[in-house]
């Protein structure tokens, strides 16, 4: 069973007060988010590293951005990583998995705290319903967020990819997991030991990978999941979703011992050329030589 809590449990003072030392980084994977990045990265400056020190470190990682992303995060206040610059002899281009395993090599923190660059008025809240759990429970090794996702305006509509495809994948053949609200939720955190111990999966499905690794290797009992309130983003279109879904789809086919026929896979529409969905997986941080001599 995965516990649940919410952000009203962890207040600023208490989660400051819980750290005994420990260090909190938060990493933001961000490729063309000009808009949105550089009010997320002030709000976490302002309150949770300037009025209350929860956060010691805030990394934004630009993955190969073709606007002002980069600064306007670093504007904002942000440390900035050209992800392509991290670790380039291991396998995998641009993409939001690569770019979160790229910055668990470049942060310190011990516990690290992963939110998505594209949320409109963000909330600090997040971090702390993310980090708050790791830092005052001792049973506590990773955990996943999750929220009410509008859909153009209403309630209770968002998050197509999870309901249509991961959600049944799920219930097939992860249903351990079957207690999370929103599997593919971007923002998560964990324990440095924990997130350096598994693989990362590239692209759209690194967030389905990771709950489904970590269950694996320490099981559910650990894992906790924290409402953080109301996320507003960017909805994309249905065509958009595609490659989402079919990146999701491989994820779970291939941590289900049902990766058969042809790999990596291909989107495939009617009067279309086939559109490639690349499969990358990324080793266990702790096992790359380069992050073990760096530590």
């Amino acid at each position: 069973m995965v516990r649940s809590f919410h952000h009203r449990d962890f207040p600023a003072s208490l989660v400051a007060s819980a750290k005994r030392g420990r260090t909190v980084s938060v990493c933001i994977p961000a490729r063309d988010e000009q808009d949105t990045v550089g009010a997320t990265v002030l709000a976490i400056r302002r309150e949770l590293m300037e009025r209350v020190a929860v956060v010691d470190e805030l990394i934004v990682m630009d993955d190969g951005s073709g606007d002002g992303t980069a600064a306007a995060a670093r504007d904002a206040g942000a440390t900035v990583v050209a992800a392509a610059g991290v670790l380039p002899e291991h396998a995998g281009g641009p993409g939001k998995g690569e770019a979160m395993w790229r910055a668990l090599h470049v942060s310190s923190g011990e516990v690290i705290v992963f939110v998505d660059a594209d949320v409109r008025g963000f909330d600090p809240a997040f971090v702390l319903g993310l980090a708050g759990p790791l830092l005052t429970r001792d049973d506590v090794d990773f955990v996943k967020g999750f929220y009410e996702r509008p859909l153009d305006g209403r309630p209770g509509e968002g998050g197509r990819v999870t309901e249509l495809m991961a959600r049944p994948l799920i219930s097939v053949f992860f249903p351990h997991l079957s207690p999370l609200h929103q599997p593919l939720a971007g923002e998560c955190a964990g324990r440095r030991e924990v997130l350096e111990s598994v693989p990362f999966v590239g692209g759209y499905g690194v967030d389905l990978g990771l709950v489904i690794d970590v269950a694996g290797r320490l099981g559910t009992a650990g894992m906790v999941q924290c409402d953080l309130g109301t996320r507003v983003h960017r909805n994309r279109p249905l065509s958009d979703l595609r490659p989402q879904a079919l990146a999701v789809l491989q994820v779970g086919l291939r941590r289900a011992g049902l990766a058969g026929g042809q790999w990596p896979a291909a989107l495939r529409l009617p009067g279309a050329e086939p559109l490639p969905v690349p499969f990358v997986e990324l080793p266990p941080m702790g096992e790359v030589a380069a992050h073990r001599k760096s530590a």
